[in-house]
């Protein structure tokens, strides 16, 4: 391609181009470059009516030498008048400089796929400028926050202050707007690094919490939103694990039933049904073994005197041990989440009501258990 000298008078830049923003301590270093070491690229220009010419690329090497005072700039002129390959030539190029910003990607991608005079497709895109189909999707994602968000966005993965990268806002992309850009200011005023977006994230899609509560939860700094989630995580584990437990107890009281119900005794096949939770495989042994002198007999059910007569021997004992046993986790459970709303000033009370209800149910069976034994053993 032949390059010549034409008058910075007979040249316009492009006022559409994708590249808009340009950096004045940048510029300035290029004046001066230009100016001691002379302009080392020419910019590239196309012919337009009149004798004049409309830049392509190269708005800013125009801009310094217009600066410096230059009459004429090296360029490059092209005959194209495609303006979809003009349009791809620019952002090609400029994918290739410093200072191109994610937001200026993701208006240039948006606008080739959706401005009526391009509508390509996605994975043309990809393949004509060499960027994976996800790398467009994910910058094009950043055009739902609002300005106030997308002036702070630049390039790079380095956290700073009051500046956000494609990285931490990418997790919050799918949330509603009344939080995705409040979470995205507090990010980028706290400097939270990606793994803590994430997290926060992961708190405000919860559909288990309220609105309401979420929106309380935007008043609080970045480090209190992370304590926050570490309290959600630790008990949205001891729910699951409580959940296992029950199902675990349900199964066993199930196979306890149909035991019960398959042996010769209804009134033991009762008695078994009427205790709940993790004891009551043991209950219904206890029920349906003992007659006379306290050995076993498969083939003689005992009365309810002599069932009553062993739940007040040494089994109640045991029954009343293993009672102990799954009491000090459901304190301690209990303890942590009293404390927790102590300390949220109301706000845990929304937060983690399931967990205290999940509590309260074991409990209840816990408080079962004790009664059906006090029934068969009054003291």
């Amino acid at each position: 391609m032949d390059i010549i000298q034409l008058p910075l008078s007979a040249i316009e830049e492009d006022k559409d181009q994708p590249r808009y923003q340009f950096d004045e301590e940048a510029l300035q270093e290029l004046i001066k470059s230009i100016e001691e070491l002379g302009l080392l690229s020419p910019i590239k220009v196309r012919t337009i009516e009149g004798g004049r010419y409309r830049i392509i690329y190269g708005n800013r090497r125009y801009k310094a030498t217009q600066m410096l005072g230059r009459e004429t700039i090296p360029c490059i002129v092209s005959t194209s008048t495609d303006e979809m390959e003009i349009y791809l030539e620019q952002i090609a190029e400029n994918l290739t400089r410093e200072g191109f910003s994610p937001i200026e990607e993701a208006e240039a991608f948006d606008k080739l796929m959706n401005d009526g005079r391009f509508r390509s497709s996605l994975k043309f895109l990809s393949a004509k400028l060499g960027k994976p189909e996800n790398y467009i999707k994910n910058k094009c994602e950043l055009l739902k926050f609002s300005n106030a968000v997308k002036k702070l966005i630049v390039g790079g993965t380095e956290i700073r202050k009051d500046k956000l990268t494609e990285d931490q806002l990418i997790p919050l992309k799918d949330l509603p707007m009344e939080h995705r850009d409040p979470l995205s200011l507090i990010a980028a005023r706290d400097e939270l690094p990606v793994s803590d977006v994430k997290k926060i994230a992961k708190l405000f899609k919860d559909k288990t919490i309220s609105d309401n509560t979420k929106e309380k939860l935007l008043l609080k700094t970045g480090s209190g939103l992370l304590e926050t989630w570490s309290v959600y995580e630790q008990n949205r584990k001891g729910a699951k694990a409580a959940e296992e437990s029950d199902a675990q107890a349900k199964q066993k009281k199930k196979a306890a039933e149909g035991a019960a119900a398959a042996g010769p005794s209804g009134q033991a096949t009762t008695a078994a049904a009427n205790i709940s939770g993790q004891s009551a495989s043991t209950a219904v042994q206890d029920a349906g073994v003992t007659v006379g002198d306290g050995q076993p007999d498969g083939n003689q059910a005992p009365s309810p005197a002599s069932a009553a007569s062993h739940f007040g021997g040494k089994n109640v004992s045991e029954l009343l041990r293993k009672l102990q046993q799954e009491l000090p986790r459901q304190t301690e459970l209990s303890v942590t989440i009293a404390k927790l709303v102590g300390e949220s000033d109301g706000e845990g009370q929304v937060l983690f009501t399931y967990e205290v209800d999940a509590v309260i149910e074991q409990l209840e069976q816990q408080l079962i258990l004790w009664k059906s034994l006090r029934e068969k053993s009054p003291l």
